[in-house]
């Protein structure tokens, strides 16, 4: 057993409450008490049954975890990292080890002569009980007796270790009578306490002190056995020498979790329904395949005037239909859980096809300048406090419209080498001579008066993305390189995000360097939703002028999602020239703090992304992103998951193949558009910058 304290979330107080926990891992049940005390004497405040429990903790706190298990949620809070760390381990362990008896017993029925097996091993167990009981008598008498104090406190210790090997063995047969009375109750009834919220008081045990086998039932033994037993000697009349109530109450392990403190555990806020996993979260097999009915395979898909599937259209196509939500496939996330402990890299974990959402993650960060005007706007500013506020408007603005659904769903891996191009059209219209393509830069057939990006799966372990956007007309560029780190936190999946961005003003020679926060994917066993979380600094060296951003996550007692603040500061100035509050996926409102004048930084509902112009996959080179993916793009919107699997899988294993082919010609992978920088870092080959250096170049170079 483990025990300690921690605190627990109440309803009825509405705040965390002190509870003693006593954790019993052979009965799989986590019991709770108001104080040590308490327990000692058995009044039990509630209980969690951990068969089919999962454990979830918060990246952005290291003391809190919960526990879900029949359809409630148990707020835990231990006093810091390490001891949350201890309790999460050992629940894990408890709950692995449940649910292997519990595949182990579907899988193995027991024959109905078992039972008489187990009778008779209880009986046997029992008559060497009594043998044992009468040899601690007499070593207790034998002990009493030594007359030097120091030979007399080498037996005590002896005669400690053996009562508390008969305190386990009592502990054990009265597990096995239990199992027994489970397993063939007498008269079809359970033959033991049945109220979860009885209190055992300290020494009545009357319930279990006949739970042997009545003594013309005994096996027979060896003349010496039968030598030092007691047959007329009730089989567990001395479990008043065990620790009884807390022995006793983790024995009785209820139907259902619970709480003697009405509603205390309703404590979900109006719009938390989802975070709880329902009915649907131990789904079997069959009812996920029937609930795909609604989404059968085969579906009707786009197609052009030939006949052929219209791959254009259906990754412009942003329904989301797909394979439903995780509640249509319960038994295959549970499975996946069960392969995976709290805090484990996800990063090698093969993730069910279903989950994925229609599109590559190098296209996902593309949509980052989905609000393309609000990007090119910062070189319009007059002033660094307006420009670095224009930066903090575009970079916060641009979350919303990377995600297309309000399902969190994962965009595919980008293979090695894997390239995404577009380019976004913007409202101003541009002098007839720039009408020409710029012959150059990410997308060469762009106009100077374009928005043009462009992406790179540089490495693929780790999965590294770079990624490079530019306005010819503006003198405008930005490159970034990420990568991700997935962590699995139980009921929720972190993804951090690691690397860094880089806006740069040509005319103004500023740059503004900036990170990217953390991404969750909460509720993973019903309908999950994203949410992001933790601290980003965009600062000018230039200028000295810095932001720092909070991305809030909500916690579970109260408070709104994806709420996010802002304070801007001058080079040296310790109060913010500028402030900013609201949700990242909405509305944020700004304010001055030296006029005081307040205005909205953006407001979602009045920006409506722009269309990304992308070249059409049948005109695309193989390596590119539309183009890679599009068998698996094409069976998600058909909701044929075992197609999309198949798809799947032939690109991971062409991407295997290249690299044994590599690996046995001694090749070396060689980027194509960026190069690394620095130790981690990774930059453009041709930015804008180089490129309006070499007419510079070239015209000083005629003139002399």
């Amino acid at each position: 057993m483990m025990e300690g304290s921690l605190s627990k979330w109440t309803n009825v107080m509405k705040g965390w409450q002190y509870r003693w926990f006593v954790l019993d891992e052979n009965a799989g049940l986590l019991s709770y008490y108001t104080s040590k005390e308490k327990m000692t004497r058995g009044v039990r405040r509630g209980c969690v049954r951990l068969r089919a429990a999962v454990i979830g903790i918060d990246d952005e706190d290291d003391s809190t975890f919960t526990i879900t298990v029949d359809h409630k949620t148990f707020h835990f809070q231990a006093r810091d990292g390490s001891e949350r760390e201890r309790w999460v381990r050992a629940l894990e362990d408890t709950i692995s080890r449940h649910g292997r008896r519990e595949r182990w017993s579907r899988c193995v029925p027991a024959p109905s002569h078992r039972h008489g097996d187990l009778e008779r091993r209880i009986s046997e167990a029992d008559a060497y009980l009594q043998i044992m009981i009468e040899l601690v008598s007499k070593m207790n008498t034998r002990v009493s007796e030594i007359p030097e104090p120091h030979e007399k406190s080498k037996g005590q210790v002896i005669l400690d270790h053996a009562n508390a090997m008969l305190d386990n063995i009592k502990h054990s047969i009265v597990l096995l009578q239990i199992a027994k009375n489970t397993v063939n109750p007498v008269n079809g009834v359970y033959q033991g306490p049945t109220n979860p919220s009885q209190h055992i008081k300290q020494g009545s045990m009357s319930e279990f002190s006949t739970i042997g086998p009545e003594p013309a039932q005994r096996v027979e033994l060896g003349a010496e056995c039968r030598e030092l037993a007691t047959p007329t000697h009730a089989p567990l009349q001395s479990l008043e020498h065990m620790d009884a109530p807390r022995q006793a109450m983790s024995l009785l392990v209820p139907d259902t979790s619970y709480s003697s403190s009405e509603g205390e555990d309703d404590f979900f806020d109006a719009d938390d329904g989802a975070d709880a996993p329902g009915p649907s979260a131990s789904r079997t097999c069959t009812e996920g395949a029937a609930a795909q009915e609604s989404h059968p395979a085969g579906a009707e898909l786009p197609r052009t005037r030939d006949g052929e599937i219209d791959y254009d259209a259906l990754y412009e196509d942003e329904s989301d239909s797909d394979l439903g939500s995780m509640e249509n496939h319960g038994s295959v996330v549970t499975h996946l859980l069960s392969q995976v402990k709290i805090g484990m890299d996800l990063t090698k974990v093969v993730l069910p096809t279903f989950i994925l959402e229609r599109r590559s993650l190098l296209e996902m960060y593309a949509d980052s300048f989905a609000h393309p005007d609000q990007f090119v706007k910062i070189v319009d500013q007059p002033t660094p406090k307006e420009r670095m506020v224009q930066v903090v408007r575009w970079y916060l603005s641009s979350y919303h419209a990377g995600r297309k659904s309000q399902v969190a769903k994962k965009p595919y891996n980008p293979i090695l080498g894997e390239v995404f191009r577009c380019h976004w059209d913007l409202d101003d219209t541009s002098p007839a001579n720039d009408k020409q393509e710029v012959g150059d830069g990410p997308v060469p057939w762009c106009t100077p008066d374009q928005l043009s990006f462009v992406a790179e799966q540089v490495s693929h372990h780790p999965p590294i993305s770079a990624f490079y956007a530019e306005h010819v007309n503006k003198r405008i560029q930005f490159e970034a390189w990420v990568w991700t780190k997935s962590k699995f936190l139980g009921l929720s999946i972190g993804v951090h995000n690691i690397g860094k961005g880089t806006v740069t003003l040509l005319d103004t020679g500023e740059e503004y360097t900036l990170t990217f926060p953390n991404g969750y994917g909460r509720s993973i066993l019903t309908v999950p939703w994203i949410e992001l979380g933790g601290s980003v600094v965009i600062e000018c060296q230039q200028t000295g002028h810095k932001a720092n951003i909070e991305f809030l996550t909500k916690p579970f007692y109260g408070g709104k999602k994806h709420r996010v603040t802002c304070e801007i500061f001058a080079a040296s100035d310790k109060k913010p020239y500028y402030t900013a509050q609201g949700e990242w996926n909405s509305r944020m409102d700004g304010r001055w703090t030296d006029s005081g004048r307040s205005e909205v930084v953006f407001d979602v509902s009045s920006m409506k992304p722009r269309r990304k112009r992308v070249v059409p996959v049948g005109r695309q080179a193989a390596h590119e992103s539309r183009r890679v993916w599009r068998h698996v793009t094409c069976a998600l919107r058909a909701a044929d998951c075992d197609a999309a699997t198949a798809a799947k899988r032939a690109v991971e294993q062409a991407q295997r193949d290249a690299v044994k082919l590599r690996d046995a010609n001694a090749e070396k992978w060689l980027t194509q558009l960026f190069s690394p920088k620095g130790e981690e870092g990774w930059e453009y080959n041709t930015p804008l910058t180089k490129r309006m250096e070499k007419p510079k170049a070239d015209t000083a170079e005629n003139t002399r």
